[in-house]
């Protein structure tokens, strides 16, 4: 791949990239491709989540769309003015976000959700171009453990210096402020350890750093 070359465009990690291929065959109708970022490109605040999933965002093309993990994140977003729909159905639903911007660690949907260290690496260079090209995000939210190391990565900072947990709060060296929270998927909500009243408080925590 081109160091200009869409995002779209790149097979850089041949596990990835053969299962999209396969993807494809068997759902001609899905995105089946790297998913691009969603959102403000102006956005204060960029949320970052783990890979795409399978009949979600591989087969919207958008970031959390059609799929579980999606509902609280949208219903959340809508409810503290970042959104303007609280689900996200599809990308031509007319949603809109202001002043948000929502992309994942890792660009293409993983076999059985779980993208390999490599992979992560492989990818980083994609989030750490974002960040670069939105030096206005000044709030970061890493939606679980793997979001949050690949912002550390992206930013070039070791991790065993901002441990993740749900609800931290970490002022980074550049002045950006890194928010932790659990991934919002369906085990993590159905079991219980990331509650509505939870996800709520990382968002309280978010707007007051947004604040003027």
């Amino acid at each position: 791949m081109a160091p200009d070359a869409p995002l779209e465009e790149c097979r850089l990690c041949p596990r990835l990239a053969a299962y999209l291929e396969e993807c494809r065959r068997a759902h001609p109708g899905y995105h089946a491709r790297p998913v691009p970022p969603f959102g403000d490109p102006r956005a204060r605040l960029l949320i970052v989540g783990l890979a795409p999933g399978y009949h979600g965002a591989n087969r919207s093309g958008r970031p959390f769309t059609g799929d579980h993990a999606g509902r609280l994140l949208y219903a959340t977003l809508h409810r503290y003015g970042f959104a303007s729909r609280p689900q996200s159905v599809a990308p031509d639903d007319g949603l809109r976000l202001s002043g948000c911007r929502i992309t994942n660690a890792v660009k293409c949907v993983p076999p059985q959700n779980k993208p390999e260290r490599e992979e992560i690496r492989t990818c980083n260079r994609h989030l750490a171009g974002e960040l670069a090209a939105a030096p206005q995000a000044k709030v970061i939210l890493a939606l679980g453990l793997v979001a949050h190391e690949a912002v550390l990565q992206a930013l070039t900072l070791r991790r065993s210096q901002w441990k993740f947990s749900h609800g931290a709060r970490h002022r980074l060296p550049d002045g950006r402020i890194l928010h932790d929270s659990y991934h919002c998927s369906r085990y993590n909500t159905q079991t219980g350890r990331l509650t509505e009243a939870a996800f709520h408080a990382v968002f309280d925590a978010i707007r007051a750093d947004l604040a003027p």
